[in-house]
């Protein structure tokens, strides 16, 4: 069994006045991909949102390593190897794809010239732009920006929300392939509406259903029961 990397218990987040997470608890294997799946509302972006100290949590706990986080601001979670891809991409349309990837950089450290390398190799097209502003890519290699930038740094957890949201099959099929390779990186928690997507990348799954966790396990057990499928995500 693999080492546990993230914790929620019992998370509880309002956003004003509209209680949103009402109780989420979930675990993130190392070295996994885990997909939260829900309805459009369930409170997937929310419950990244909280992780990475957007949002504080009501109540409940964060515990990245056995240490908790929900406390902490932001910036100070960032630094403690937790990346953050938002969706709607989240870049600079008016930098070059260089000056992005600069400005995502925490700092220098010996690593940094290999993961610079490892993105563009992930991402070849990212490679061909740098000198194009980011604002006139395509929709597909705006993704793969939002995601490079999340790279660049010596993360050992990736939140990715909706990678896939508007893009092309073709495009999608790439970013798969992406999303694999980085695997034996960092360890990958995903909000991803489409199903075969997840199906493809996702080791374990949490159900989300009006704000509570509601059903996990292995990505195949889901896949095989059609009833979970039908009743939660309407498939």
């Amino acid at each position: 069994m693999a080492e546990t990397l993230l914790e929620l218990d019992d998370v509880h987040t309002f956003i004003g006045q509209h209680h949103i997470l009402q109780g989420v608890t979930l675990a993130v294997r190392r070295d996994a991909v885990t997909v939260l799946l829900g309805r459009n509302g369930a409170g997937k972006t929310t419950t990244l949102r909280t992780i990475v100290g957007l949002l504080r949590p009501a109540r409940g706990s964060v515990r990245l390593e056995g240490r908790p986080i929900h406390g902490l601001r932001p910036h100070a979670i960032v630094r403690r190897g937790i990346g953050f891809v938002p969706e709607g991409q989240g870049i600079f349309a008016t930098l070059t794809v260089d000056e992005n990837l600069r400005v995502a950089r925490l700092g220098s450290d010996a690593g940094a010239p290999a993961r610079l390398a490892r993105v563009f190799e992930l991402f070849p097209d990212l490679a061909r732009f740098r000198a194009a502003r980011a604002g006139t890519l395509s929709g597909g290699q705006k993704q793969m920006l939002s995601i490079a930038r999340a790279l660049v740094n010596p993360n050992r957890l990736l939140l990715v929300d909706e990678p896939s949201k508007g893009l092309a099959p073709i495009v999608i099929e790439h970013l798969v392939e992406a999303l694999r390779a980085m695997k034996a990186h960092a360890t990958v928690l995903l909000v991803e509406q489409n199903f075969a997507m997840a199906q493809a990348l996702a080791d374990d799954f949490y159900l989300i259903d009006d704000g509570r966790t509601v059903h996990h396990g292995p990505m195949a057990a889901l896949v095989a029961d059609d009833a979970l499928k039908k009743r939660y995500l309407g498939i």
